[in-house]
């Protein structure tokens, strides 16, 4: 059984990766690899109330997830239909496309911290479709859109669903966490951001041609700036709502979603009928990009039962006999999570390591959460920001590969070093 699962997750991955040559969608893939996986696991396991159960578990994790991308994608879209990111794009005056991409890279950063990847992805990535008209210019800007924000999360103990993970277990604490990953997360966006400028050195910014927003449809200052303001205000409500009330994160979107879609409603109770069609929060709903939800389903749904069938932990148990070292075998897992999710991985690894020989704020926890965080960068299917960026921008697996990866890779290795000669140095 085990055998037949490794090839139909390898199977079901390349055709994900190889979406435009083979000219299938990576929603069918992704869903149709989910689905074998599943009925293998059901019809060789032998037991029917454990797989259910598993599933049940699965599903219930994977539906936290897509709540929350639905949520966060459909507050973006509110704002933008109400011309609202014009707050942002009318006082960024740069023509240079070099200096845009510093601003973008480091506002990605910090604002990931605070919110988390995924979202600051949605919010970055729907931003710079505002700002730049060529798509090659925004494919690069995905690109370091999707490296700060997973640089920027996982220094932070709500940034990244790893390092929340850790965080929730006891296994690190926030100003810890922050004073030993903050650098090193740093380095892992400076050096492709260098590397990037000298690429993009020379370019202008070609900004999309003015007018109204993309439906047509004018809104006032006050509309803009109260949209705007409700859905950054949602957005960062989110991480505060989690620690007041120990509920999921998308529970408090939902929440943000309701109260914008209320405000919504009264604002626009006296707008023409025509106008307000375009406005309402229903129309947001239209647009949001369900082939990107349902791929990140079936992607989710084929990673669990890796996890339910105990491989991912098999794995991390034979890395640890056949290395031995942490720091390779942390740097290993960082590099695995570009392919294969670093939750279960992450979850694997909590499972193995003892806290009474791993205690709490030890190198062991702290470099995972650098490694896990930032490792997925170096492929766009390797991360929860790079799946979001990927269907909100179109990008093809292989141009990642090529423009990105190698770039994410530099960085994540920096990362690395910076991490262990400050840990050196700290702990001499």
């Amino acid at each position: 059984m085990i055998s037949a699962l490794i090839l139909i997750f390898v199977l079901a991955y390349a055709c994900i990766a190889l979406e435009h040559p083979i000219k299938v969608n990576k929603s069918a893939s992704a869903l149709i690899g989910a689905g074998l996986l599943w009925t293998v696991y059901a019809l060789m396991s032998g037991d029917t109330h454990k797989v259910t159960e598993n599933l049940h578990e699965s599903l219930a994790a994977t539906a936290q997830i897509i709540f929350f991308l639905m949520g966060a994608m459909t507050i973006v879209e509110v704002v933008d239909a109400h011309n609202g990111f014009q707050v942002i794009t009318s006082r960024i005056k740069t023509t240079r496309i070099t200096s845009l991409l510093w601003l973008v890279g480091f506002v990605t950063f910090f604002l990931s911290a605070t919110l988390d990847n995924l979202t600051t992805t949605i919010v970055m990535v729907s931003l710079m479709k505002k700002l730049l008209d060529r798509h090659e210019d925004r494919l690069f800007f995905a690109g370091v859109i999707v490296i700060a924000a997973n640089a920027g999360g996982a220094w932070s103990p709500i940034g990244d669903v790893t390092t929340t993970m850790l965080w929730i277990g006891g296994q690190i604490t926030t100003t810890a966490i922050i004073k030993g990953v903050f650098l090193a997360s740093l380095a892992c966006l400076i050096v492709p951001l260098i590397f990037l400028t000298f690429t993009l050195r020379g370019k202008e910014v070609v900004a999309p041609k003015s007018g109204t927003c993309g439906h047509g449809v004018e809104t006032t200052s006050f509309e803009q700036n109260l949209m705007f303001c409700m859905g950054v205000g949602a957005l960062i409500n989110v991480p505060i709502f989690k620690t007041i009330t120990h509920l999921p994160p998308f529970m408090g979107i939902l929440f943000g979603l309701g109260v914008i879609w209320l405000v919504g409603n009264i604002v626009h109770r006296n707008t023409h009928e025509d106008k307000r069609r375009h406005l309402r929060l229903v129309s947001a709903l239209s647009r949001i990009d369900m082939a990107s939800i349902v791929f990140f389903i079936g992607i989710l749904l084929a990673v669990a039962v890796l996890e339910h069938t105990h491989i991912l932990t098999a794995l991390a148990s034979w890395l640890d006999m056949a290395v031995g070292r942490q720091d390779i075998i942390v740097t290993l897992i960082g590099i695995l999570s570009a392919i294969v999710d670093n939750v279960p991985l992450v979850a694997a690894s909590m499972g193995m390591y003892d806290m009474a020989v791993y205690p709490q704020d030890s190198f062991l926890w702290e470099f995972m959460a650098y490694c896990a965080g930032t490792g997925g960068s170096m492929l766009i299917i390797g991360s929860a920001a790079g799946v979001a960026a990927m269907g909100l921008e179109k990008i093809h697996f292989f141009w990642y590969a090529r423009k990105i990866g190698a770039l994410a890779a530099l960085g994540y290795f920096s990362g690395i070093i910076v991490y262990i000669v400050q840990y050196k140095l700290m702990h001499g």
